[in-house]
This record gives structure tokens, sequence and C-alpha cells, in this order.
């Protein structure tokens, strides 16, 4: 191995190895966090305050790291060429942390804050996109695009919390979450079914119409545009409601079709589909919303970020973990607990949104953390030992 950091560190091997890691682990500190100061146990101001810093720090904190770390481990194979590795690997790293604890350290001067927010995606688009220009891969090049529409994203939110301006700042991880489902859309439309397959022993299914690809996927990229451009969807709006059952209907038929028989029997297969399953949900509770129905928009939001996003990165991480590090394609025993518990989180975060708030947050809170600390429990020693086949990253 040329980099002699990497030799003595396996966690820095490949991107997947410290931004799962830290990722995961940030997932539990900061949602006990969150919702210690929510309920009165603990009297604690981070940096724009504890909603704000929520708001924030769960799509341009936690969820861009793993992003991160899966790109530039997938990137690898896409091209056959050396993954970010070493040095390299563990100043990017560095520079993700230095952010999450400069949010929490208000002491920090904005002007360093923000440089150091702010470089961290640009990082990761131009090293994607330096090794996809090389070799010809033209195919992933909208996921650079994606990477500097978060960073812009992520600029405005930063200028939101230093004005103090929450309503801009709601408007903008709106965005930048439907962002986030677009990249989900994308990578879970070429991974869901080839995964599904894989884990069960059959061939992949034909790839879907490009036509439902586009509109699926192009659909949420139009829901983030929207909310970027003048918080269109923040409030119930009848006239978005047609657009929302479409879209509902395009990824009901996504997920329809990646499904086989005998999915529910492997725990690395049904917990892609269910997660993908609770972005179809969200889709529909926020065309009830927006349509006038009784329903609290806050349940739908949550069935997007805690069931979707917080779903499918636990499923996607464990996957992956088990593969890049020479391991059997076979969950720990641990693991559908806390698959499960993730869904258990979204459950509680929806069903209780309304009626009982504090109760739903600490509900949810708790299998949250559940979830995300098995995984750092059971594929923690994966991230930081060597390949078990020897193999290099």
């Amino acid at each position: 191995m040329s980099d002699p950091l990497a030799a003595g560190l396996p966690l820095l091997r490949l991107g997947f190895r410290p931004f799962f890691l830290g990722a995961s682990l940030f997932a539990v500190v900061a949602v006990a966090l969150w919702t210690a100061v929510y309920l009165g146990w603990l009297a604690f101001t981070p940096r724009g305050g504890a909603l704000a810093w929520h708001m924030h720090e769960m799509p341009f904190g936690f969820a861009v790291a793993v992003i991160a770390g899966f790109l530039l481990t997938a990137v690898r194979n896409w091209t056959d060429s050396p993954g970010l590795a070493g040095l390299p690997l563990a100043a990017l790293f560095a520079l993700w942390l230095a952010a999450r604890i400069g949010w929490l350290w208000p002491a920090v001067p904005w002007p360093l804050l923000a440089a150091v927010e702010l470089l961290f995606l640009p990082l990761v688009a131009t090293r994607l996109g330096w090794q996809l220009a090389g070799a010809g891969q033209r195919r992933n090049y909208p996921l650079v695009g994606l990477l500097a529409l978060l960073t812009a994203a992520d600029a405005v939110s930063v200028y939101a919390l230093a004005q103090g301006d929450f309503s801009l700042l709601r408007q903008v991880v709106w965005a930048a979450l439907w962002l986030i489902g677009t990249v989900i859309a994308v990578i879970g439309g070429r991974v869901i079914p080839l995964f599904t397959a894989s884990g069960l022993g059959r061939p992949a299914p034909p790839p879907a119409a490009p036509w439902l690809t586009r509109a699926a996927v192009g659909g949420l990229l139009v829901l983030a545009v929207m909310a970027a451009g003048g918080g269109v969807g923040l409030s119930p709006d009848p006239r978005l409601a047609p657009l929302l059952a479409a879209l509902t209907l395009l990824h009901g038929l996504r997920l329809a079709r990646w499904w086989q028989p005998g999915a529910w029997r492997v725990p690395l297969v049904w917990s892609l589909h269910v997660s993908y399953g609770w972005l179809v949900l969200a889709l529909a509770g926020l065309t009830a919303w927006h349509a006038g129905l009784p329903l609290p928009g806050s349940a739908a939001l949550h069935a997007f970020t805690v069931g979707c996003i917080g779903g499918l990165i636990l499923a996607m991480m464990a996957r992956v973990s088990l593969g890049h590090t020479g391991r059997p394609l076979v969950a720990p025993r641990a693991m559908p607990l806390a698959f499960g518990a993730l869904t258990l989180a979204a459950l509680t975060r929806v069903a209780l949104a309304g009626s009982q708030p504090r109760l739903a947050v600490a509900l949810a809170a708790g299998f949250w953390c559940l979830g995300f600390g098995l995984f750092v429990c059971r594929h923690g020693p994966m991230l930081w030992r060597p390949r078990v086949d020897g193999r290099p990253g």
C-alpha cells in the first residue's frame, strides 16, 4: 500500500470507513443531544439555537457524510482507479469533523466556521469529478452536479443561521432534503434491484423504462427547486397535490418493480425496500396535507427524514461495510433489530406527531439511537480493521 498512513490505519484505506463510522456516531450523539434539549433535560444552546442546529446538522452534517463516504468508495469501482486514502482522506474527514465541532462551539468566528463548513462538499465533488473525468464516466456526472447544489444550499443555510433568519433556514433545509432525496432516487434505482437480486441469488430485473426513472428522479429535483426558489411547499397548497400524487405513484411503481418474492427473509434486502417505502408514504402524506386533509405536515416530513433517509442510510452502510471489507453479505445477528428500530423510530414519530409530540420525539430518538448504536457496535470493528480477505481497501 503506497500511503504509509493508510497502511498503518485500516480506517483510512477507503472513504466509506471513516465517514460511515463518523456519521453513525454523530447520528447517535446529535439526536440524543437534540432530544435532551427539546425535552428540557439539558440546558445547552448550540450555534443558532437547538432547533436550528438540529435542522442544519441532520442533512448537512449526518447525511452528506454518508453520501461522501459512499461516493468516494463507489467511484473506485466505477472508474477502476484508486480511491481516496491515507493522509488526504484523513484531512477530508478532519474537515468534516471540525465543522461539526464548530457548530457546537459558539466562540468559533462565523467566517472561520463558514469556510470550514463550505469547503467539504466542493472537495468531495472535485475528487469525484476528477476520477470520473479521467475514466470518461459521464453517466455519473449528475452526481457531481447534485453535490454542487447541496453546497449552494448549505451556503444559504449558513447565511440564514448567521442572520438568525429561521424562515430562510427552513426553506433551504427543505430544498436540501429534496436534493438528498434525489440522490437516494438515483442511487437507489441502481442498487436496490441489484442488491435484491444478488441477495436472493436471482438474476437482476430488466432496467426500468427511461421515462419512469427520469420522471421519478426529476420530480424530486423539481420539488427541491420549488422549495429553494420561493419556499413553495412549506405550507399547504392544493395546487401541489397533483404533482405529489403523481410522484407517489411513480416511486411506488419503481418500488413494486424491484420487489422479488422471498425478500422478507433477507434483512439486507427488506431493509432497503422498507426504507424506500417510507419515501412513497412521505409523498402520499404530503399529498394529503396539501390537499387539506387533517394530517400534520411534520408527520410526512419525518416519514421522509427518519424512515427513508435514515433507514436507507443504515441499510446501505450495513451492506457496503460487509462487501467492502471482504465479508459474506449476511447481516450480523443484531442488525435486523437495528433495521427494525429505525422503522419503529419513523412509525412512532409519524403516528404520534399530532397528538403527543414530546412522546413522539422521545420514542423516535430512542429507537434511532438504538439502530445506529447497534451499527457502531457490530460494524464499527469492521471499519477500523483490515479486510478479512487481505485485499486493498
